[in-house]
Order: C-alpha cells, then sequence, then structure tokens
C-alpha cells in the first residue's frame, strides 16, 4: 500500500459508475486507500457498495466509505476527503471514470519532491471516443472564460506535458499542506469552476500547474449534472466565474480586465439563448453577484510579495485569449 497518496472519490447516484471506477483502482501499479465520500445519494449505490466490500473485499483496493447526510456539493466533499486523508497528497477523481493502471503512478511521479508544484491534471479521454481528449488541464482567458485546449481534439496531438493555469479535478493529484497553506477548495462555489479556483489561487501563492499526458482517465462525463449544457449547470457556472474574477484579482486588475469581461460575458449570454439557456445563464449573474455579496470576506487578501505572481498571470490571462480565440 502507497502510504504517499490517497484517492479520494467524491460521489452523488453514481451507482452505476462505482463499480468500473474502483475495479481499475484495484489495477493500479501502485495501490492507495481510497476514500468515497458520498454526497446523500439516493440510488442504492453505497448500499450496494457496503454489501460488496462485505462479501467480496478483493474485488476493491482498501476502500473506505464516509457517507454526508446531504449534497453538499463537489467542493465540501472534497474537502471533507481531504481531511480524512492521512498522505503527504491526495488524487482527486470523479467516479464517472475508468483510470489505466499507471495513472496513479505517474500522477504521484509528476508532482513527488517538486516543492513548487501544487497540482498535475491526467490526460482525460473521452470513455465513447478515446481518440478524443476530455480534458488536458484548463487555461483561464481576460475574457473570464476557462477552457481546455483539447477539448475534443484528437489525443495524438496533446502527448506533452504543459503548464496550465489549473488542473481538472475529475482526475487529478494535490499537494495537501499547500491545500492546507491556501484555504482548500471553496464551498461556496459548491460545483464547477472550484478547480479552477484553488488552482488560480495557487497560482497567486507563486505555485505551478501542470498536465501530465502519462497518466490516463476514460471518463464518461457528466455523470451528474446529465449533459454537458443544461440549466443546473449554466446557473453555477456563471455565478462561479463573476465569484472567481472578484475574489482572485485585485481591484485594479478586475478594472483592466473589465473591456476583456463585458464582451466576455455578452458573447456567452448570446451563446446560451441560441442554446435555450440564456434564461439560465442571466439568472447565474444574478445568482452570482449575491454570491459576491454574501462572501465578500473570502477575497483574497493583495500582498505586495504575490506581485510578480500577479503580473505573470495578467499576461497569461491575454495570451490565452488568442489561443481560445485561434485555438
Amino acid at each position: 500500500m502507497n502510504n504517499k497518496v490517497t484517492i479520494i472519490i467524491p460521489n452523488y447516484n453514481g451507482a452505476k459508475f462505482l463499480d468500473d471506477c474502483l475495479k481499475s483502482l484495484k489495477k493500479q501499479s501502485i495501490s492507495s486507500e481510497v476514500i468515497i465520500i458520498d454526497n446523500g445519494s439516493t440510488d442504492n449505490g453505497i448500499e450496494t457498495l457496503r454489501n460488496n466490500l462485505g462479501k467480496h473485499a478483493e474485488r476493491y483496493p482498501k476502500t473506505v466509505i464516509h457517507e454526508l447526510s446531504e449534497n453538499t456539493g463537489f467542493a465540501n466533499a472534497v474537502n471533507v476527503g481531504i481531511r480524512l486523508a492521512k498522505t503527504e497528497y491526495v488524487i482527486l477523481l470523479n467516479n464517472d471514470t475508468v483510470s489505466d493502471e499507471r495513472m496513479t503512478e505517474n500522477l504521484l511521479k509528476a508532482i513527488d519532491g517538486k516543492s513548487k508544484v501544487f497540482s498535475v491534471g491526467a490526460k482525460m479521454l473521452q470513455m465513447k471516443e478515446p481518440h478524443n481528449i476530455d480534458d488536458c488541464g484548463d487555461l483561464y482567458c481576460a475574457l473570464g472564460w476557462a477552457f481546455s485546449p483539447g477539448r475534443d481534439k484528437s489525443n495524438k496531438n496533446y502527448d506533452r506535458k504543459m503548464k496550465i493555469t489549473s488542473a481538472c479535478a475529475g482526475a487529478a493529484i494535490y499537494r495537501k499542506d499547500i491545500l492546507v497553506q491556501i484555504g482548500g477548495f471553496d464551498e461556496a462555489h459548491f460545483c464547477y469552476l472550484e478547480d479552477v479556483d484553488v488552482g488560480y489561487r495557487a497560482r497567486i501563492y507563486g505555485y505551478q500547474n501542470y498536465y501530465e499526458p502519462t497518466a490516463v482517465v476514460y471518463h464518461a462525463g457528466s455523470g451528474t449534472s446529465g449533459s454537458r449544457y443544461n440549466v443546473f449547470k449554466e446557473e453555477l457556472t456563471a455565478g462561479n466565474n463573476l465569484y472567481l474574477i472578484y475574489k482572485n484579482m485585485p481591484f485594479l486588475q478586475i478594472l483592466l480586465n473589465l473591456p476583456f469581461v463585458i464582451p466576455g460575458i455578452l458573447i456567452k449570454q448570446i451563446y446560451f439563448i441560441k442554446k435555450g439557456l440564456g434564461i439560465a445563464y442571466f439568472n447565474g449573474l444574478v445568482g452570482g453577484v449575491k454570491k459576491i455579496i454574501k462572501n465578500s470576506d473570502r477575497k483574497v487578501e493583495f500582498k505586495k510579495r504575490h506581485m510578480k505572481n500577479y503580473v505573470i498571470l495578467e499576461l497569461e490571462l491575454l495570451v490565452n485569449c488568442v489561443r481560445r480565440l485561434v485555438g
């Protein structure tokens, strides 16, 4: 049993995914403890898993189940798991994934001993079309958009390690001491963009995030929300994005980026109107303003010693606008 990394799986109504996910973890080249944080599921997944652990424990790696009484969201669930973990590193893994047998080993190799690396994201491939990228890490741009540059593109084009704004928490390894230092995942997000927020926050503190192509995970996608575009997702994403900008950028940086952020919001609004989700996106923006007011005390304090990191991030935000628009 590896004593450096714990795998944390947040679960909400993932009965149809858990068995395949855990079986793939049993086949890992290095074994690790697995902590499942159940977010008040209403299906029979956890009950079935408990029965299987009792009767067929050999089918799974060492697995601990921690049940929450209600759906507290992704951010809170992983924070609970992180607190329970006793290891130097934690891997966050979606329940609707199947991991290549060297996923754990390769993520650990990519971060172990590198004190300035906060997180490393896996190469996430689409379960149904594994020749295509599902996620290869996220970039954030001055338009206020987070995007994965390889989404829906051939995985052959993303075989090189690269720096990213943030790792996708659907399959990524994190250094636990830095998570504690910067305040963990922000539970105000509930779900969506909480991984961009924590990765961006780590960058402010001077840490780095990477994408590791040799750590491969197959992802069904939208296992909880049900589809790539839906009312629940767009409301939360729109609101969380406003909150992310307010929280992580000093006032002057917000002013500097307004000429980009405002058009970015308008473009998204038009896009989602065409998708039949215009009201959801607008309601999300309203919700984001309310979230800012309610959580104004969570704004990252500006410190002069981080000025260099803010400048580097701002330059990346501008460059990433070009990468997003021409990519």
